[in-house]
């Protein structure tokens, strides 16, 4: 397993929530991280985010990691969600909230 991949994979088995987005979820560089961002602060769960326009090893990997080829990519539990478009629609559809609680996520600490 390469560097890169081996990281991904601590990341996303380390954490219950991970973004992996271009820019900080203080300074999204996109706009689909942009909505990501928003989308889970509206689920109001805590999660870790990657900024992958800091690492190209890590930009380029997450996209073989997951079979996807766009970020930002969503993770919950070690499984991948989805990039924007699909958060959104779970969102919408009331899924996103409840796929955290199956997952056992714990609401975000103020």
């Amino acid at each position: 397993m390469s560097d890169a991949k081996t990281r991904i994979d601590e990341t996303v088995k380390g954490n219950d929530v991970v973004l992996f987005m271009k820019g900080s979820p203080l300074f999204p560089q996109c706009g689909f991280s942009s909505r990501a961002i928003a989308i889970l602060e509206h689920v109001g769960v805590d999660f870790e985010s990657v900024d992958v326009l800091q690492d190209q090893e890590i930009r380029q990997g997450i996209k073989e990691y997951s079979d996807w080829p766009t970020i930002p990519q969503l993770y919950v539990k070690g499984e991948f969600v989805g990039g924007s478009d699909i958060m959104m629609e779970m969102y919408e559809a009331g899924e996103l909230g409840e796929l955290m609680q199956e997952k056992g996520v714990k609401p975000a600490t103020a």
